[in-house]
């Protein structure tokens, strides 16, 4: 039988969820069988720590006065690249964005070093 939100939430709040990762759902089933699986865990996780490349903020810098439009498509926040197209005075910043004179990967193997500060 399948399990609702509500009770997976009190099995949470208990203590008592089972949770495994996306790789360990693969060898669970292939032991236990799929119907003993999805008796016995709750949550299978897909996420990562790093940032993928759709990963990004959206920042919200809140109107000037006089009122102005970021629009137009390209902005920079500490010399990398963002987009400011989407709304009055929204920008959006990919996670995974270089500075434009970030030498990437063409010295191999790249170091990387930007962090997020000047």
């Amino acid at each position: 039988m399948a399990k609702t939100i509500v009770e997976i939430n009190e099995r949470i709040k208990n203590g008592k969820v089972v949770v495994v990762t996306a790789e360990e759902i693969i060898d669970i089933a292939k032991k236990e069988g799929i119907d003993k699986t999805a008796e016995k865990v709750d949550v299978v996780t897909t996420a990562t720590f790093g940032p993928m490349c759709s990963s990004g903020a959206y920042i919200n810098i809140g109107h000037a006065r006089p009122r102005i439009k970021l629009g137009g498509g390209g902005t920079y926040i500490n010399n990398v690249p963002a987009y400011a197209g989407f709304a009055a005075v929204d920008i959006y910043i990919g996670a995974t964005a270089l500075p434009d004179n970030d030498p990437r990967n063409q010295i191999h193997p790249g170091k990387f070093r930007y962090v997020g500060v000047t």
